[in-house]
């Protein structure tokens, strides 16, 4: 298949790729061990990592998907 079959050049799809992998990988970090009724209150769903970095690093993710679809494709249109 021909590439102006797609809507989304190569580029685009690199970048939209590394968004999807930014995206997970944040929404990975903000994770963790459950909290538990028999273990108490766990001090650890406050960390910086999971309240500041996971949410970062994810919103980067999708900005960075927004500009992968935006990104202008260089095709050669002859009439």
């Amino acid at each position: 298949m021909s590439q102006k079959n797609f809507a989304l050049s190569k580029k685009n799809l690199f970048i939209c790729g590394i968004a999807m992998l930014l995206i997970i990988s944040g929404f990975l970090l903000m994770t963790g061990n459950p909290t538990s009724f028999e273990g108490g209150f766990e001090p650890d769903i406050f960390s910086a990592r999971r309240i500041k970095f996971g949410p970062i690093v994810a919103l980067s993710g999708f900005a960075l998907m927004i500009v992968g679809i935006l990104y202008p494709s260089k095709v050669n249109t002859k009439k």
